[in-house]
């Protein structure tokens, strides 16, 4: 099922379209809640401290050829928009190839690469067996999370968030069961959580993949279209690089985070690991209705429909505040139950240090949705070196101030408070350049 967000009711269209990218992204999460469950409760404190920084890396890695297809889903958007199909054949193709050799090389990379990087990142000695063995399976999925996004953006771009919510619900409950089989019954330790989570990825890349061929055909490049472009090129390494950039900067100012954490020790590194998927959990919706919203407003923009795109960002974002707020109260309000979800009860330290992460962080919900909305924006309107400069002002303060604040009495406190002070930077930077630039009576690049 294909939507058309050039017309009809704002608020309805974005939600309808939103919504299952909403459920997609919290199912996908499953496959990270239900290690951190099973690890956490399993096999104990050091194995998820191991698990929980593995991920942050492969977090960092993916995110590369993440933003390359998020990038690419922009101008697909923007071709349909246009009704320009031939051009989005040949931006799909040339996005298929970029994205495909990026992928090839990054794997190539990180194994040969895993022993330093473990090093950099300070893991204690205790705990590089077991992430090193995590690491070594999970880095074989990169080729099915790279076939899944690739799909994934294709076929949002035209409109359709359905067929991936599907592919990945399933894919998320195999990961679930092959979990509970490989660690409590075959007793696999991390190989087995690691197993499982590449079984599933593998299981919704591929059947993506294959329903795009089958039932997508319109949107796929024929063979003719696999050829070099010069206009076409510079339209999708103008989007997908800086959109790269853009993650990659996000994710390698987490990492450089969780260097810090993992100096703290076990009990830091493992409320840290339980913590986040907590986060990540809570406001992952707001951040797939930015991705929805970037859709939205890249087929209007394609179109040549600025009022209705000035009213979608009016409506996203009273839309994303509200629910960011409601998200907040819960987590605020409930967060060492929500840690007790991950944690054994009697790891007391690891809970309250997860308690007042969730706490600072929580309070702040709406920033970091305002954020997700602005990236969106930016990068729909073919401005993606603004969603650049606004992720190196949050990640930038993030980080700098992380290992200020650290180091003063305030320890671990001032990692946590570090995050909402870089939301709140970038959101009056990102907002304030949109007013100056709507505010310029002959300026209308912004929309236009």
């Amino acid at each position: 099922m294909y939507r058309d967000m050039t017309r009809g009711g704002i608020t309805r269209s974005l939600l309808l379209f939103a919504l299952p990218m909403m459920a997609g992204s919290l199912l996908q999460q499953l496959y990270n809640v239900a290690d951190t469950l099973i690890v956490g409760r399993a096999l104990g404190r050091d194995a998820l401290a191991a698990v929980g920084s593995a991920f942050t890396l492969m977090t960092f890695l993916t995110s590369i050829f993440l933003g390359l297809a998020m990038g690419a889903g922009a101008l697909f958007a923007i071709c349909i928009g246009r009704g320009d199909m031939a051009s989005l054949r040949r931006a799909a193709a040339l996005a298929l190839c970029l994205i495909g050799a990026v992928t090839a090389v990054l794997t190539g990379l990180v194994y040969a690469l895993l022993s330093p990087v473990l090093r950099f990142l300070q893991i204690p000695e205790a705990l590089l067996g077991d992430m090193g063995g995590y690491l070594r399976i999970i880095f074989a999925g990169l080729t099915a999370t790279f076939l899944y996004n690739y799909f994934a953006c294709l076929l949002r771009s035209a409109g359709n968030s359905a067929a991936p919510l599907w592919f990945l619900g399933g894919a998320a409950l195999l990961n679930v069961g092959l979990d509970l089989l490989f660690v409590l019954v075959c007793r696999w330790g991390v190989s087995g959580v690691a197993a499982a989570t590449v079984i599933a990825q593998y299981t919704a890349g591929l059947g993506l993949a294959v329903y795009a061929l089958r039932r997508c055909r319109e949107l796929l490049p024929r063979r003719e279209d696999f050829r070099f472009d010069r206009r076409t090129l510079r339209e999708l390494l103008d989007l997908s690089l800086l959109t790269c950039v853009q993650q990659s900067a996000m994710n390698f100012g987490i990492l450089l985070v969780q260097r810090l954490v993992d100096s703290f020790g076990p009990v830091v590194m493992a409320a840290f690991a339980a913590a986040v998927k907590i986060d990540a959990f809570a406001y992952l919706p707001v951040q797939d209705f930015g991705n929805a919203f970037s859709t939205f407003a890249a087929q209007n923009y394609g179109a040549g429909q600025p009022e209705r795109l000035r009213q979608g960002l009016r409506h996203a974002t009273a839309v994303s505040a509200a629910f960011s707020c409601a998200v907040a109260a819960l987590v605020v309000l409930f967060a060492r139950p929500l840690m007790g979800l991950f944690v054994q009860a009697g790891e007391t330290e690891v809970i309250a240090a997860g308690v007042l992460y969730l706490r600072i962080e929580g309070a702040f919900y709406a920033g970091i949705g305002c954020l997700f909305l602005l990236y969106g924006f930016y990068r729909a309107v073919q401005r993606p070196g603004m969603s650049v400069v606004l992720t190196v002002i949050s990640l930038g303060t993030r980080v700098a101030l992380a290992y200020l604040l650290s180091a003063t009495p305030l320890g671990v406190t001032g990692i946590w408070l570090s995050v909402p002070i870089g939301w709140a930077l970038a959101d009056a930077i990102g907002i304030g350049y949109y007013l100056k630039k709507s505010a310029c009576k002959n300026d209308e690049a912004m929309v236009r």
